[in-house]
């Protein structure tokens, strides 16, 4: 397969003689860290009884998230990923992030 990709769609071939190829090209705002309502969960769902401890609401561009979460691993000390719009961190790290963020500027509120 090439990687010089020029139609990174999937689409080879169409018989509309109307069809066009649209490509997303606006790239997405982020919101100051005071609006960004922020909600970190603990999580052992399909995680073999381990607890994660997750930070949804993120808006912002794929980069900004993956800062943050690079952030909040490196001040919890764990491991963890950046996953579908979410931050995952190894481990009961509720009242750890939860500080931070609120330090940070954001808000965020912890649930059980």
């Amino acid at each position: 397969m090439s990687k010089k990709k020029a139609n990174s769609s999937g689409i080879v071939y169409s018989t509309n003689p109307d069809f066009k190829i649209e490509e997303e090209s606006t790239p997405q705002e982020s919101l100051p860290p005071k609006q960004q309502r922020l909600k970190v969960r603990l999580d052992t769902r399909q995680r073999a009884g381990k607890a994660v401890t997750l930070v949804e609401g993120f808006i912002g561009p794929a980069g900004q998230l993956e800062d943050l979460g690079r952030q909040l691993k490196t001040h919890c000390g764990t491991g963890g990923s950046v996953k579908d719009g979410e931050i995952l961190v190894q481990g009961d790290q509720r009242d750890k992030m939860t500080q931070w963020l609120i330090a940070k500027g954001f808000t965020a509120t912890k649930r059980i």
